[in-house]
């Protein structure tokens, strides 16, 4: 598949104003993306959509099928009269600027449990019925995922604490379980439902304007989540449930460490025998969703980083082969043409630009890397063929005016003579340099649109607390914005 010329801005969901201390799929998101649609951009690129778990991480879900119940907005559920306007009200205002997930979990949660008993005293027929055909069409991940929801609310803890029973998945705790539980995991599938419901209706309205959305693929998953718990055969860990090794990276530009993220690594040769049949209905579900994917950590495909589970670093580890060339075989042969970019950073080796370009995928190319020296490959000028996706600067990184600010003097004096510009407007200058660039897609975050400094960075990588809180002010959205953004897009060929 290929990408037309063209531009983009990432934002997170998350990251919309509104009154109820987070981003929603509500009123708000419909004028961004109007927003986008003044701007003459014909992308949004999203971070991925599913319930955040350690450390409020959209890159640690419970469920790598699921979505974020704290995207849901209220105000629909009031119009469909299964909530009252009085329970949208939080007990205090919450912060505009960044998003307090200690008071708006709470407060979400409890919205949506009043919401599910309004569904259930006053649904209409048809909305039952679209519910009960939810259900079951999705019921190969959403039963298994609605129990795990319903078992951590009674326990309190991460699935390998729970009763050994349960924790093994023995079919008469199951049985017992899903009967105990049956309010709570009823509740839980009616989220996922409205979550997709009102996602559908914003992915339909971004569609009427001509905007694509491009949402993201973490190639691993939580060791606390639904996945793990219903197909601990799809991963590497011992009799009781423990991961033996995690994965992450080596020490890289982001950590002098490395990056030990946790996750558990996968069965490769266990999933190649069953077709990657787990893989390819997530494919499926986030291609439901979303027009392109950004996936995730592409070179762990060719090889991944295989750290000791009790190790506390990334230091110590091997590389190891992925699944490479068959796994994308496979997806194409049960998917069709695959929508993919890669995310191509890090320690990228012959063998994984290989495996990237015999696929067609656009790579990724990031302007706050680009700036060692003429010759380094991030340099507009070094671009030998426009399949790739230039960014200013992505989730992981600072905003492009906190990166200006940190950088040395003479690197910023290279900066300065290769834009031939002062620096008073780095964040522009930067964009504009990616939008004219030959690359196929040109992306800015919306910090660096609203020339934002570090106060409005996103996540801080190997920093586990504190990240991805930053919202957009309710009055950023200007006419005024949006024209200088269409002017821009529209000189360089891109509208």
């Amino acid at each position: 598949m290929q990408l037309p010329r063209s531009s983009g801005i990432l934002l997170h969901p998350t990251s919309l104003p509104g009154l109820h201390g987070i981003g929603t799929l509500g009123a708000h998101a419909r004028r961004w993306i109007d927003f986008l649609d003044n701007a003459r951009q014909r992308f949004w690129q999203v971070l991925p959509l599913g319930p955040t778990g350690f450390g409020d991480s959209p890159y640690q879900c419970f469920s790598a099928f699921a979505g974020n119940p704290l995207l849901i907005d209220l105000d629909d559920l009031v119009e469909r009269g299964w909530l009252a306007e009085a329970d949208t009200r939080p007990p205090s205002p919450f912060p505009e600027e960044r998003v307090d997930y200690g008071a708006v979990i709470p407060f979400k949660r409890r919205a949506l449990h009043l919401a599910f008993e309004g569904f259930r005293a006053r649904a209409q027929d048809d909305d039952r019925a679209a519910f009960a055909a939810f259900c079951e069409q999705e019921a190969h991940w959403l039963d298994d995922f609605a129990l795990f929801m319903a078992l951590k609310d009674r326990f309190q803890a991460a699935w390998n604490e729970w009763p050994d029973d349960i924790r093994l998945r023995r079919p008469t705790a199951l049985a017992r379980y899903r009967q105990e539980l049956a309010d709570a995991v009823e509740e839980h599938r009616f989220i996922q439902w409205t979550f997709y419901r009102q996602w559908e209706t914003l992915k339909a309205y971004a569609h009427q304007r001509g905007l694509q959305i491009i949402g993201d693929i973490p190639i691993f998953v939580a060791y606390d989540s639904a996945d793990v718990w219903a197909h601990p055969e799809l991963f590497y860990l011992d009799e009781d449930g423990r991961p033996t090794v995690v994965a992450g990276v080596p020490p890289d530009y982001f950590s002098p460490t490395g990056q030990r993220w946790g996750n558990p690594l996968y069965r490769w040769d266990v999933l190649a025998e069953n077709g990657y049949r787990w893989w390819v209905d997530r494919f499926r579900s986030v291609l439901r969703m979303v027009d392109w994917v950004r996936l995730d950590h592409f070179r762990g495909f060719e090889a991944y980083w295989e750290i000791p589970a009790d190790m506390p670093t990334a230091e110590v580890g091997r590389w190891v082969k992925g699944p490479g060339d068959d796994f994308f075989r496979t997806l194409e042969r049960e998917l069709g043409r695959l929508p993919i970019i890669a995310e191509d950073l890090g320690l990228i080796t012959p063998e994984v630009e290989a495996l990237r370009e015999r696929w067609g995928f656009p790579g990724m190319k990031v302007l706050q890397f680009a700036f060692s020296g003429p010759d380094n490959p991030y340099l507009p000028h070094n671009y030998t063929h426009p399949n790739w996706v230039v960014y200013t600067g992505t989730h992981d990184n600072d905003t492009t005016v906190g990166w200006f600010e940190s950088l040395d003097e003479k690197t910023r004096r290279f900066v300065h003579t290769y834009l031939a510009r002062d620096g008073s407007d780095i964040a522009w200058d930067m964009m504009r340099l990616a939008w004219q660039s030959i690359a196929v897609l040109a992306i800015a975050p919306m910090q660096d649109v609203l020339r934002l400094g570090t106060e409005a960075r996103m996540n801080f990588p190997g920093r586990p607390w504190g990240n991805w809180q930053w919202r957009m002010r309710a009055d950023a959205l200007t006419g005024e914005l949006a024209q200088a953004l269409a002017e821009m897009t529209c000189t360089y060929g891109r509208a």
